[in-house]
């Protein structure tokens, strides 16, 4: 199955030559990505991978990247966080259905990860909400990948946390 996301990076001071890390990256085997450089310090590459899972191809794709560019830090994993009217946009759907949708199911619509203007949700937890409802036809090479690409983000994010603090609060947040 063809599997598309992005992994968005911080480049090391080393790796901001762009020509020799394209050549680099195209070497490492991500030669079946759209390589993005418009941002100093940053690069985005948007693959189309075919793989068994998301998750192989993901994976083998961040495994690509630190062949490359050991140094560079990954700083997302996409398709994850988005706001509603890009979950309408990529189901074909209307904006005001899906804040319909939101409003209409306040018990069971998946929280956002963040609440403000604009809120935030892991675009995984929506689509699976929407593919658990009659009506709703929902790729399934999306779902998993954005699915995926959340437990990537997650998994980054927690090799901050300090361990202390984790523990403690492991029991409250759940």
């Amino acid at each position: 199955m063809n599997y598309v996301f992005t992994l968005k990076y911080q480049l090391a001071p080393e790796d901001c030559d762009h020509e020799d890390l394209v050549e680099r990256l195209a070497h490492a085997g991500c030669d079946d990505a759209t390589i993005g450089v418009g941002q100093p310090g940053r690069i985005a590459l948007a693959f189309a991978r075919d793989s068994e899972s998301a998750w192989s191809a993901i994976y083998s794709a961040l495994q690509n990247v630190k062949q490359a560019a050991p140094a560079a830090r990954l700083v997302e994993a996409a398709p994850d966080l988005v706001g509603l009217t890009d979950v309408a946009d990529m189901t074909g759907m209307s904006r005001q259905n899906m804040r319909k949708l939101m409003l209409a199911h306040t018990v069971d619509f998946p929280q956002p990860v963040h609440e403000g203007s604009p809120s935030l949700w892991h675009l995984g937890d929506i689509l699976a909400w929407l593919s658990g409802r009659q009506g709703y036809s929902i790729d399934p090479a999306l779902l998993e990948t954005a699915s995926t690409a959340k437990q990537v983000n997650l998994v980054k994010e927690a090799r901050e946390i300090d361990t202390r603090i984790k523990c403690q609060l492991a029991e409250l947040v759940e």
